[in-house]
């Protein structure tokens, strides 16, 4: 008989976030530092529309995502295909990348538990890939102190249980859409 050590655990519930309806794909992240870099401690001038410009999925104003925070519930680190095939085994899971993150801090930061760096992950093909060969991922990092942080990470790098990660569901008409 196998035993199967769960690794992951849902730390929260964000529900649902919505696209705004001013929402121009190639000019997201561009507009979100500007509305929002006086809210942020610091941030990554490299999370720019042209390095993350390819996420598996591409929002749409009015697009309606459900969204959740999982963390690490076991001692040691992790790796990012173990996290990755954990939100592939959830239900409806899309990525949709640094948007998403700028999206989840819009509207929802003030559910974040603190503490925390909430990555959004991705494909290895969908992400940008660096000047040495990796492959970065952004991560919102919620600190103690309530300040907020927008940082790169690696695809190819491990991960430590105050590390976070974000799982994204598309949903149509209130409902869960499995058809992504």
């Amino acid at each position: 008989m196998q035993i199967i050590k769960i690794k992951f655990a849902l730390l929260v519930d964000l529900g649902i976030i919505v696209v705004p309806e001013n929402y121009i794909h190639g000019k997201c992240l561009e507009m979100f530092f500007k509305n929002n870099h006086k809210k942020l401690y610091d941030y990554n001038k490299e999370i720019t529309d042209a390095n993350f410009s390819h996420p598996s999925r591409i929002l749409k104003p009015g697009d309606k995502l459900r969204v959740r925070a999982f963390r690490q519930i076991v001692s040691g680190s992790t790796t990012s295909q173990e996290r990755m095939a954990f939100l592939s085994k959830q239900l409806g899971n899309i990525y949709v990348g640094a948007q998403g993150a700028a999206l989840v801090f819009e509207q929802k930061r003030d559910q974040l538990s603190k503490g925390e760096w909430y990555s959004s992950f991705d494909e290895a093909k969908n992400l940008w890939e660096d000047s040495d060969g990796y492959h970065r991922l952004v991560n919102l990092n919620a600190y103690f102190d309530g300040l907020f942080e927008f940082s790169i990470g690696y695809l190819e790098g491990s991960w430590i249980d105050n590390f976070a990660f974000l799982g994204f569901s598309l949903f149509l008409n209130d409902t869960l859409n499995l058809g992504t």
